[in-house]
């Protein structure tokens, strides 16, 4: 159901690499860049698969949309994907993100708590499900308004597919740029999807020591 607007060819080679060591790699994904292979071979081209080539045994621990640019670690191990699938899985890791939306946020700060799940009749869009959806929470806090913009950073606490981009839709502040959830008008405001994942912060596996990624917002 995507527009499939602007989407250029993927950049050649791995993306700027934050940190590497023997047992996670974490790099600054750019867009518009698969996380792992698509259906067909025109989506073979991923992170996931430019990474295993330069550092072998690299996997996803985690996934961010094509669109979605920033930080995301793979494990380069099967013990430490492992670990890092736990910590997410227990919620135990840290993500932060920023977004354009559009439109002036009145208040500076708040949560939504609505329950998405897939869109089975209109794939690949999720939807807000007050009785059968999962529950989804994400935090907000304003950083500045600009006419007719807002710039947010997004703590989600749970990590729903579109959780960002559903439930900024959701209370009328779609984000610039989003082919899937904007309107036309909030495409057009952007030449790409305006949501960053700005840091990421997880225990790492080997040392056991609290590590911080972080990546400033391209836009």
């Amino acid at each position: 159901m995507s527009s499939d607007r602007a989407h250029p060819t993927p950049p050649p080679g791995l993306p700027t690499v934050l940190h590497a060591d023997e047992s996670i790699v974490v790099f600054d994904k750019p867009v518009p860049m698969l996380s792992v292979p698509g259906i067909g071979p025109e989506k073979a081209d991923c992170l996931a698969s430019r990474a295993a080539e330069a550092y072998p045994g690299a996997r996803i621990v985690h996934r961010l949309d094509r669109d979605t640019s920033g930080v995301i670690v793979l494990a380069r191990d099967a013990e430490t994907h492992r670990n890092l699938s736990i910590q997410f899985q227990d919620r135990l890791v840290e993500k932060r993100y920023e977004a354009i939306v559009m439109g002036l946020v009145s208040e500076t700060e708040g949560t939504i708590d609505v329950p998405i799940r897939k869109d089975m009749e209109h794939p690949p869009l999720q939807c807000v499900d007050l009785a059968q959806g999962k529950p989804s929470v994400t935090e907000w806090r304003l950083v500045e308004r600009d006419r007719d913009r807002t710039r947010l950073q997004l703590t989600p606490r749970t990590g729903r597919s579109h959780q960002l981009r559903l439930h900024l839709q959701h209370i009328g502040h779609p984000i610039l740029g989003d082919d899937l959830y904007a309107p036309p008008e909030g495409q057009a405001m952007a030449s790409r999807l305006c949501l960053h994942a700005t840091m990421l912060s997880f225990t790492h596996p080997a040392t056991g020591v609290r590590r911080r990624f972080e990546s400033a917002a391209p836009f």
